[in-house]
Parts: structure tokens; C-alpha cells; sequence
């Protein structure tokens, strides 16, 4: 009976899942190289530079499907963490729509980090109404897409220059909106604004998004991987690639973190498991979000240096630095 008992938890043990996922290091990729012959980013219409050594994004690998017996086996190897597989695919989503919502922060990452490397080296840039609510205030009058020019006759070159033309606003206020729709001419419509997440505060009803004015197209080749972290790196290698001289001088420089169009970076998920693929890909340099050092100097293995990068220029700054051979900002 004992024995039969054993050979049974035996089976189980070996096939019934656990409620958990395995997190641990993900595939490194080189921003500044090719995957099966193709570059990474590739910018065609403009002039580019040569860049040396590497700046390689971070990822986490997700295992599921997990058993008894391997949740042990994770747990023992000290190279994986368990969480609960709910944190990872949430229960109401199915595993395609948590894939497809992860492919479509990842293919956002790649356009808001263009936008804050051009915004950088101060290429053109316009406001569009990305989305606008059908039950906005804006509805009816502006389309997405539709560029924005003033709010109220103050000029609008930035995302956030339009969320500050709009402080302190209540909704009934009218204001003067001027935008241009393709290649129509500018026009000039009052809207009055409408109630919105916050109470006595007045909106359009629209997302807004800043758009590069550039005559020239980057592409960014990288399938299978999801997730907004990689914005910090892509920026990064647009950068080294339209300027001269090279960021990485030669060094394997990784990292990670999600960025803004304004150029400010964000913290993570992972950054232990990230340092950890890093160093043991040859990484001696990694770029870490601020809001991840405190945890990154307690997980960081050996033979990593960590640079403090809160923003692009910050993290453009510290990598000259270190290629000039002086210090650079640490967490």
C-alpha cells in the first residue's frame, strides 16, 4: 500500500501543475547588431555612423506549466524564482491576450523610444491626438491623428506642454483648440470641457502622443519578446547610431528600462535576473533605471559595474564618460 502510495505521488509530483511560474534569465540582445542577418535597428534615409561593442537589452524568461516536482527543482537551483503564475497571467485574460498585450507594449516601447532619441537630437517633432473618447469632450471635432498646434494660443510642442496648458481647468470652460488635419489648413474650435478621472478637472477627452517630423524610417527587427523594459537600450542605440563616435566604445555594455517620449526611464521587473544573463553573456557595464538601484547593488553579481540612468541624457552622459575614461554616475 506504502509502496503504491509512493509511486503515486511519484506521477503526480512529476505531471500535476503547481499555481506558479518560473521567472529567471532571459535571452540578451545586442541593440547595436543583426539576428539572422538582419540589424536589429536599421535606419534607411539618413546618414549613419559606425558604432563599436554592444548594448545589449535584458529580458526574463517565464516558465510555466510548472510541476511539484520542478517547482522544487527551481527552488533548490537558487537560479529561478517562484511567483504566483495569477501575477504573471492574470486570471482574467487568457495566455494569447496576455501575449498580445505584451506584444503591443513592446511594439510601443519601440516607437516612444524613437521619439525620445530624436526628441534628443533635436529632430522636429509635432503633438497628435492619438485617441480621442467618443464620449470626450473632443469628440466630433478632432480625429486621432489630427496635429496639435496651440491650446488656448499657447504653442504645444510636447505631450506634456498640452496636460499643462489644460491645469488647473474645470470642466464647462471653454477653450480655443488649433490644430491641422493632414494637409488642410490650421483651424481654430472652441471646446468645453468635460469631467474626467479626476473630479473638478477639466479634459478633452484625448491621449496625446508626440510624433518625430523626420524624412527618413527606422526599423526595429526583434519577434518574441514582449514588454515595454527594452526602451531604454533602443533609444540608446538610435542615438549611437546617428552620432558620432561610439556609445559603447567597444564595450559590452547591457540594461534595461522603459522610457517616455520626454526621455525619462523607468523601472523594471527582473533586474536581478537581467544583471545575472548579463554578466554571464560578458556584460561588465549595465545601465539600471534609478528606481531599480537600491536593488540592483543588493543582487548585482560580480564583475558588473551599475550605472544610475534616470533619464536618456543621463544614461547618453555616463556611457561618454565611461569612454572617456572618467566616472560615471552609480547606483
Amino acid at each position: 500500500m506504502s509502496a503504491a502510495l509512493a509511486v503515486m505521488l511519484g506521477v503526480l509530483g512529476g505531471v500535476a501543475p503547481v499555481p506558479f511560474v518560473a521567472l529567471g534569465p532571459g535571452p540578451t540582445f545586442d541593440t547595436l547588431g543583426e539576428i539572422e542577418g538582419t540589424a536589429v535597428i536599421d535606419i534607411e534615409g539618413e546618414p549613419t555612423f559606425p558604432t563599436t561593442g554592444q548594448l545589449n537589452m535584458t529580458t526574463v524568461s517565464v516558465i510555466d506549466g510548472v510541476t511539484l516536482f520542478g517547482a522544487l527543482g527551481f527552488w533548490v537551483s537558487g537560479r529561478n524564482a517562484l511567483v504566483p503564475r495569477e501575477e504573471v497571467f492574470p486570471p482574467r485574460l487568457s495566455e494569447a491576450e496576455v501575449k498580445q498585450r505584451n506584444a503591443r507594449l513592446f511594439e510601443a516601447s519601440e516607437t516612444t523610444a524613437e521619439t525620445a532619441a530624436l526628441r534628443y537630437l533635436d529632430y522636429p517633432s509635432t503633438v497628435i491626438a492619438e485617441g480621442v473618447s467618443e464620449t470626450g469632450a473632443a469628440s466630433g471635432v478632432l480625429q486621432p491623428g489630427d496635429e496639435l498646434i496651440r491650446v488656448d494660443g499657447r504653442p504645444v510642442d510636447t505631450a506634456q506642454q498640452v496636460i499643462g496648458a489644460l491645469r488647473g481647468r474645470t470642466p464647462g470652460e471653454r477653450v480655443d483648440l488649433t490644430f491641422r488635419r493632414g494637409d488642410a489648413p490650421v483651424q481654430t474650435l472652441t471646446i468645453t470641457l468635460g469631467p474626467g478621472q479626476q473630479p473638478g478637472r477639466g479634459y478633452l477627452g484625448i491621449t496625446v502622443a508626440s510624433q518625430p517630423e523626420v524624412d527618413f524610417d527606422i526599423t526595429i527587427s526583434l519577434a518574441d519578446v514582449g514588454g515595454p523594459s527594452a526602451g531604454l537600450m533602443f533609444a540608446l542605440s538610435i542615438v549611437d547610431k546617428l552620432t558620432p563616435g561610439a556609445l559603447a566604445d567597444g564595450t559590452f555594455i547591457a540594461g534595461t528600462g522603459t522610457i517616455t517620449s520626454a526621455g525619462k526611464v523607468g523601472p523594471i521587473g527582473g533586474i536581478a535576473f537581467k544583471m545575472q544573463r548579463a554578466r554571464e553573456a560578458g556584460g561588465t557595464v549595465f545601465l539600471v533605471p534609478a528606481g531599480n538601484c537600491a536593488e540592483a547593488v543588493r543582487r548585482a553579481p560580480d564583475g558588473l559595474q551599475l550605472v544610475r540612468a534616470g533619464t536618456l541624457d543621463q544614461a547618453v552622459r555616463a556611457l561618454e564618460a565611461l569612454g572617456a575614461g572618467q566616472p560615471a554616475p552609480r547606483c
